[in-house]
């Protein structure tokens, strides 16, 4: 003889929350002015704002989403100023 299946529920599956595809420039400050785009076809991620018209390009691949785009911009924005910063001394 089988036992009985048990009435306890399985937990609820967790929701993920969407992340943003807008951001604030980093150049003009301006919110939600950036707007990411990934190009899977020739694997290009662009990131470009609408006030200053501003852009940065990067590889992607299929696991980016369009924050890691924005946040590899930030990156080599502080990157480049480290720079100008070290080079003035």
């Amino acid at each position: 003889m089988g036992k009985r299946k048990s009435s306890a529920k399985a937990p609820p599956k967790k929701r993920m929350d969407k992340l943003d595809t807008v951001f604030s420039c980093p150049f003009c400050n301006h919110g939600t002015s950036v707007e990411c785009r990934i190009d899977m076809k020739n694997l290009i991620g662009e990131a470009s704002c609408r006030i200053c018209q501003e852009s940065f390009s990067t590889t992607v691949t299929a696991l980016t989403e369009p924050i890691d785009i924005y946040s590899e911009w930030i990156d080599e924005c502080e990157r480049v100023n480290n720079l100008e910063d070290d080079g003035a001394e």
